[in-house]
């Protein structure tokens, strides 16, 4: 016989079999709504409601050993990031475990530095973990991967891949617009590194769109960036040889915020003030680019957002609730600070 007291605040560990037995519900009916399974849909929205409510009077947790081997999953993602501590990383990220948490899933994240043994390595590695599916942030991906895959930042169409990326050719009018209504036409740009899958589609689509603008794009004012060990000086050098280069600008499209913010520092030292005297804007509206000096004007990726719609993706993918689709583009804002202003009269 039970205890009233037990009945009234629960055993120790309460189990679904409790759960159940408390509601007067089969353990079935219960777990179908605490898993969100297909199942659960044919159950009267109340029932739904009772059950879950239970689960929080009595700080219910799930088993989820016992979860994995009774249906024979593992509920677990793999994320494959270029690099964990990277802002733009870290927000995608971000996204990725908000969504996951709500779904009850796991995520096991690795980082591959753009060392092709080190990707090849850790695939295998999830794969022998047992994860489900992989979104992988920054990484070209070039063959058919085993698992249902979704890549952020992934531009090339490879079967079972899924790429969310942002719509480029947006974002290089918002720019390019934003300049020549300010008057600048002498424009110098900061090319991304080969190693970050975004550099090909976001030069493309930046000389597309100077083209239709009118924007002559002179050869001597763009500068490759390379990838180097300390990030916050990724501009360092191309703005140095940019100056170099003796030929006049009055503003910088950069790749990225690190390397905009980097290259201001140059532009500082050597006297030329930003925005009066070069204009900057940068790319991705990272957390810190409001408090750089001057605040950086930039275009606002939907980072969080990305990490979200590629979690949910892949979910969607991973259990055949939509048709699978092959890339999702997301829309820029511009953010505007004051790195940016009319062009300077010539002195």
């Amino acid at each position: 016989m039970k205890n009233e007291n037990e009945h009234r605040t629960g055993p120790a560990k309460i189990t679904l079999k409790f759960l159940a037995s408390h509601l007067g519900l089969s353990q079935g009916t219960v777990s179908a709504v605490l898993n969100k399974s297909v199942a659960a849909r044919s159950i009267p929205q109340h029932t739904q409601n009772r059950i879950r409510q239970a689960a929080r009077e009595f700080n219910y947790r799930p088993n989820f050993a016992a979860r994995s081997l009774r249906v024979r999953r593992t509920f677990t993602i793999g994320v494959i990031a270029e690099e964990i501590g990277d802002a733009y990383g870290a927000k995608v990220i971000s996204g990725i475990e908000a969504f996951l948490r709500q779904k009850n899933y796991f995520f096991v994240t690795v980082a591959h530095r753009h060392d092709p043994y080190l990707l090849r390595s850790y695939s295998q590695l999830l794969l022998a973990r047992g994860v489900e599916g992989v979104i992988t942030i920054d990484t070209s991906i070039d063959r058919q991967p085993v698992l249902p895959t979704v890549a952020v930042a992934g531009h090339r169409e490879v079967p079972n891949v899924t790429n969310v990326v942002l719509d480029h050719r947006s974002a290089a009018r918002l720019v390019l617009s934003h300049l020549r209504d300010l008057g600048h036409t002498q424009i110098a740009f900061f090319r991304g590194p080969d190693s970050s899958s975004d550099s090909g589609p976001r030069w493309k689509a930046i000389q597309e769109v100077s083209a239709e603008l009118g924007l002559a794009i002179h050869p001597k004012l763009v500068v490759q960036l390379e990838d180097v060990s300390n990030l916050f000086g990724l501009g360092y050098q191309p703005a140095e040889k940019l100056l170099a280069a003796n030929l006049p600008f009055t503003a910088l499209c950069a790749y990225n915020d690190i390397s905009a913010v980097s290259a201001m520092s140059v532009f500082r030292r050597v006297g030329r003030a930003v925005p009066h005297d070069v204009s900057v804007v940068g790319f991705d509206d990272v957390s810190w680019a409001f408090f750089s000096a001057p605040p950086l004007t930039t275009v606002r990726q939907p980072l969080f957002e990305m990490g979200t719609v590629a979690a949910k993706t892949l979910l969607d993918n991973i259990e055949e609730h939509t048709p699978f689709v092959t890339e999702i583009a997301l829309t820029p804002d511009l953010i505007i600070r004051e790195s940016t202003g009319p062009r300077p009269r010539s002195r």
